[in-house]
């Protein structure tokens, strides 16, 4: 993990003096806690999560919201505002800061989508496949959440259908016993900064 770190650090600034860093997959399939491990070892780099951007009415059409929030702000080397989503409350809470700093991550379904992957210095792809994730999602959530899985998987069907995000990918990323593998992506050779890894674990 460290490794893996230590060449996203490397690599040139994507977005004004940001290094953005897509961690993309199917809902279920542990993004939020490899970007969690990931964001330790660089540091404390600070994780956008796209579930604080999508909301029950906008499950994947919030691009334009994110542009202007997040997006153009830090492309000014400047700090993003944006109002996290309350899933419970169905309202957007108060705002947050995000300032500019060296390595962002934006974690969800849809961080590598066509209007982001511009500005992403690397897209990491979680390489479970979509029923095995969702199960783990259904899992996870339980019973109460049954009917919202059941519009969210079809949902997301339906955007990877339109605008998948795997065919992009520089990087896949597999859990493993210990820790996670990290193997090249469809899209390699990877950006110019970022040399083809070896297996890593963390």
């Amino acid at each position: 993990m460290h490794d893996l770190a230590r060449r996203l650090r490397a690599l040139p600034p994507s977005l004004g003096p940001v290094r953005l860093i897509g961690v993309d997959g199917h809902a279920g399939s542990g993004k939020s806690t490899f970007a969690g491990h990931l964001a330790a070892a660089l540091g404390g780099a600070p994780v956008l999560h796209l579930d604080d951007i999508a909301t029950h009415d906008e499950l994947f059409s919030w691009t334009a919201r994110l542009t202007a929030q997040v997006i153009e702000p830090l492309g000014r080397g400047e700090s993003a505002r944006y109002a996290p989503y309350d899933w419970t409350l169905r309202a957007f809470g108060p705002p947050r800061l995000l300032p500019p700093a060296p390595v962002i991550l934006v974690e969800g379904v849809g961080a590598g989508r066509r209007e982001l992957r511009p500005h992403l210095a690397a897209l990491l792809w979680m390489e479970l496949p979509a029923r095995e994730s969702w199960a783990r999602g259904r899992r996870r959530d339980g019973e109460a959440q049954r009917a919202f899985w059941d519009g969210w998987t079809e949902a997301e069907r339906a955007h990877f259908a339109g605008d998948p995000s795997r065919p992009h990918a520089d990087l896949l990323v597999r859990a493993a016993p210990e820790g996670y593998k990290v193997l090249p992506g469809p899209a390699s050779p990877l950006r110019p900064g970022l040399p083809d890894p070896d297996s890593h674990s963390g």
